[in-house]
């Protein structure tokens, strides 16, 4: 499997931003990491690996993206109003930075992206897509909790709201914003099993649905677990599904 890595200092985030890439050409997939994980977890857990044959068979091409959530959400030694503001620029680099890189290495500008994580990385997976929907075409959102309250101890401002989806959603009456959204295609996918709560599915696939935004809302078994294999297995069902 070819594997680029690459990094450049990000204007929005003011330090390097490292990127790799898998694969040589495909339908372009954007991987966020779980927790404060980093852009190379997904492959030292050996998803990338347990994907392999779709991204050696051309059908997608992957590039795997940092979070800021150690320096953000999971810092307890800032302000929430500070995880919130850095969250706005790290949604200002995705799609300011981490976008155009990708149309330029598939050499597609405006091609579409499909977004996928677990975990934490489900949230910016559906927060990206959800935010910007003429960049992402869809998400395949693992295991995830999609209400950023949690994170914020009791506080709350514009930041919060507009990077929270359970919040914001319901208030999107912007024609042009629906429509783009109604053309996505979205999977909330979980299991029912150790450390999953698949009540934050339900709740983020009820809101987009009284929207009219169409949601696969797929759950999985009560053996399922908040675990890398069953995310193994979740993007093995999936890949083929969108993009055979």
């Amino acid at each position: 499997m070819k594997r680029k890595l690459d990094a450049w200092k990000s204007p929005n985030l003011d330090k390097e931003m490292p990127i790799v890439r898998y694969g040589d050409y495909g339908a372009p997939m954007l991987f966020f990491p779980t927790a404060a994980a980093d852009y190379l977890e997904y492959e030292r857990f050996q998803l990338i690996d347990a994907i392999g044959r779709y991204v050696d068979d051309g059908l997608v091409t992957i590039f795997s993206i940092d979070s800021v959530n150690k320096d953000a959400w999971l810092n307890e030694d800032i302000h929430p109003a500070e995880r919130a503001a850095l969250q706005v620029r790290y949604d200002r680099y995705v799609r300011d930075e981490v976008v155009p890189y990708i149309e330029s290495e598939c050499q597609t500008p405006g091609i579409g992206i499909t977004t996928t994580g677990a975990s934490f990385g489900a949230f910016h997976a559906l927060n990206a897509l959800l935010k910007h929907p003429t960049h992402f075409s869809g998400t395949i959102a693992m295991s995830g909790c999609y209400d950023i309250r949690s994170c914020c101890d009791g506080h709350h401002d514009e930041n919060v709201y507009f990077n929270n989806p359970i919040e914001f959603v319901p208030n999107i009456h912007d024609p042009a914003l629906l429509e783009a959204l109604r053309k996505t295609r979205i999977s909330i996918v979980t299991g029912q099993g150790d450390y999953e709560n698949p009540e934050f599915s339900k709740n983020i696939a009820g809101v987009l649905q009284q929207k009219g935004i169409p949601v696969n809302l797929d759950l999985w078994g009560h053996d399922v677990k908040h675990d890398w294999p069953w995310w193994e297995r979740m993007l093995n069902h999936y890949i083929p599904t969108y993009f055979a």
